[in-house]
């Protein structure tokens, strides 16, 4: 068995690192052969024929032993037609020669192709082979095609979602379009609850692993690069799945349930705004066994949604009939609706970081804390630090970190706060007594500086997810257009027509991934009200009830949840207030309310999510209507409901080893 050489990816756009080569090996099993070298002649060489096919030639067609080249090359070479290397996605190590931008060409299962022709191969619903089509779309990618209509009014959110709804559902079939803001609040929610744990098991001699700094996972991009080139970063990043991880978790666990469907006659397809979602996806971890499918079965970029919808010429700027007079808050939700475009204060990334700080600030409300935030060397570069004005004492540190510049950085100064060397694909504790001497240098250092970071909030694109690789491209610039009007080649402007020069109008200048202005107009829109108005970004965090110490997760009476069997997403009449319009409010108040109303229903309805699916397993202890005991998020589920809980909403990654990688026969 031999193994090929480097297969080289070059002019790749790729936002981690350009036109590096592909290090999975390509396995090859060849037959014994003689192998007759002559001196100062190459072994082997690729010759390409008219088809563009490769031939690999042993040996040489000259020599200078021999007085006819022709006759003695004939006789000591043999010609081997080269069969094509193929790397499917599943293969793919994202060690940043590919990663992101030229997954585009090489993922054929995960493109908006794929998911038309399954859609067209469907069998009939009185089928028993048919598949229940189901799409999520991300609250970034609803933002990105709003801002492609380039309107002088953008376009809300809501009524993105709502016109996908009906291309989805009209022109391609799909059963029920889902925005995945639902899934992102069970998301903190756990990531709060793991980050609760580890906070408390620090310190604690025989708890193993250092458990602080949590380092956030729902990137896949930096995942990847953490298990490739950095295993010693694995330990601190959390064990909360993604958001679309977790859309895949309700949608073939909790809602297939309420379809009476298995998650295997489910087909999930998921739009988000980044390519290395559709890796994320193919993970092994989140693929089951049992009914042989994946908690999402197929990923589209943004940019691929729109080129479905220019396919099937479906208008995107147009409104669809009723829209305008459709009043979303009082709409009755049916048995399998969830909550929609629930905003989470902080970032456009999810609110990992602002999740946290929320949390703890209720749950000292006691104290008087003071929140500051300062910038390291750009906004995608910045620490937040929650001190007791009080005592002065540094309750929480944390930092948001975007792009892969500061990605770096971020991992340098974490493995130096752990005591944990950050050398490229190596791993292990630095000495105590180098890590003290570093430390006796930085005594003068504030106590602010000095502090260890408690929590990161990672992405590996800068400015984030509404800036991901697969979001729309920004229109062509009129500016830059202009500009290229009256230059020339080598960049002198040039006034052509009094040169007489007379010239065909160029092609337009597309604006690149990373524009600015273009990434600040999608975050405007994302963080846009239902009505289109824009409240301050991020808006304030609603209030939220009965907060249970130690976390902001509610703290209810499964009376308040489990009022009404089969009731959907919205607790019980008492649980959840009313919110009602009265000409002597304002709209914003109107809004605040109705933000709260929605936070208090999604937490109600997450409640209810864990009861059905955890509580409910033999062993957990089964709760009903009439249970006296109050329940909330962050509490411990009994027996089997634990481990139960952790398997749906959890996962954990690890270092790639060489024996993880070799033997795999590669398909490109």
């Amino acid at each position: 068995m031999t193994f090929s050489g480097a297969l080289t990816l070059t002019d790749l756009n790729d936002f981690i690192t350009p036109s590096q080569a592909c290090i999975k090996p390509v396995e090859q099993v060849l037959a014994p052969e003689p192998k007759v070298r002559l001196a100062g002649v190459a072994s082997t060489e690729i010759q390409i024929d008219s088809s563009g096919a490769y031939h690999e030639v042993s040996g040489s067609t000259s020599g200078s032993n021999s007085t006819n080249p022709t006759a003695a090359g004939s006789a000591l070479s043999t010609t081997k037609k080269l069969q094509k290397a193929e790397i499917s996605l599943n293969d793919c190590l994202a060690c940043s020669g590919c990663i992101t931008s030229a997954e585009t060409v090489l993922i054929t299962m995960q493109s908006h192709v794929e998911v038309l022709n399954v859609l067209s191969d469907n069998p009939s619903k009185s089928s028993p082979a048919h598949r229940l089509p189901i799409l999520s779309i991300a609250p970034q990618s609803l933002a990105s095609l709003s801002a492609s209509l380039c309107s002088s009014s953008p376009v809300s959110l809501q009524r993105i979602l709502y016109r996908v709804r009906a291309f989805a559902t009209q022109e391609l079939g799909f059963h029920r379009v889902y925005d995945t803001t639902f899934a992102r609040h069970l998301t903190l929610l756990e990531h709060q609850r793991e980050f609760l744990e580890r906070r408390a098991l620090t310190g604690v001699t025989g708890t193993g692993a250092k458990q602080l700094p949590m380092l956030s996972s729902a990137c896949p991009g930096w995942v990847c690069y953490a298990e490739k080139a950095h295993p010693e970063m694995i330990p601190f990043i959390s064990r909360t799945k993604s958001p679309q991880q977790v859309m895949g978790t309700l949608v073939k666990m909790w809602l297939g349930g309420k379809w009476e469907k298995t998650p295997d006659q489910i087909y999930h397809v998921t739009v988000m705004p980044c390519y290395d979602k559709k890796l994320e996806a193919s993970r092994k971890d989140f693929y089951s066994e049992v009914y042989s499918t994946r908690d999402v079965d197929c990923v589209l970029t943004t940019g691929e949604l729109r080129t479905m919808m220019e396919e099937k010429g479906w208008d995107l700027s147009k409104p669809i009939p009723g829209e305008d007079n459709v009043d979303f808050e009082s709409v009755p939700p049916a048995v399998d609706s969830l909550p929609e475009l629930l905003q989470h204060p902080g970032s456009s990334s999810g609110s990992y970081l602002h999740s946290l700080l929320d949390s703890l600030t209720l749950s000292n409300s006691h104290k008087p804390l003071l929140l500051s935030s300062k910038i390291i060397r750009s906004a995608d570069y910045e620490e937040f630090i929650l001190k007791d004005t009080g005592t002065g004492e540094i309750v929480f540190k944390g930092a948001k970190c975007y792009g892969f510049r500061n990605l770096q950085n971020v991992v340098r100064k974490v493995g130096k706060e752990a005591g944990v060397s950050t050398a490229k694909g190596a791993a292990g504790v630095a000495p105590s007594v180098a890590l003290r001497g570093r430390r006796a240098k930085a005594a003068a250092v504030s106590v602010e500086d000095s502090k260890g970071y408690d929590y990161v909030e990672v992405m590996a694109c800068p400015s984030g997810c509404v800036n991901g690789g697969g979001q729309i491209r920004p229109p062509p610039s009129s500016a830059a257009q202009k500009t290229r009007l009256h230059v020339d080649e080598e960049g002198f402007a040039r006034d052509w027509s009094e040169e007489g020069v007379v010239s065909s109008t160029p092609a337009p200048i597309a604006n690149q991934w990373g524009d600015k202005a273009w990434t600040s107009q999608v975050e405007s829109i994302y963080w846009r009200q239902v009505d289109g108005s824009l409240p301050p970004t991020p808006p304030a965090t609603p209030p939220s009830p009965s907060v249970v110490p130690g976390s902001s997760a509610i703290c209810v009476l499964p009376s308040q949840i489990l009022g009404k069997p089969d009731m959907g997403p919205s607790a019980a009449p008492d649980a959840v207030p009313a919110v009602t319009k009265s000409p002597y409010q304002s709209e914003a108040l109107v809004l605040t309310q109705l933000a709260a109303a929605r936070q208090i229903e999604a937490d109600h309805l997450a409640l209810r999510i864990l009861i059905d699916l955890c509580y409910s397993i033999s062993g957990a202890g089964a709760i009903d209507g009439s249970d006296p005991r109050p329940i909330t998020w962050m509490d411990t589920v009994p027996g089997d409901g634990e481990a139960r809980r952790r398997e749906l909403f959890q996962t954990q990654y690890h270092a790639v080893e060489s024996s993880d990688v070799i033997g795999l026969t590669v398909q490109w």
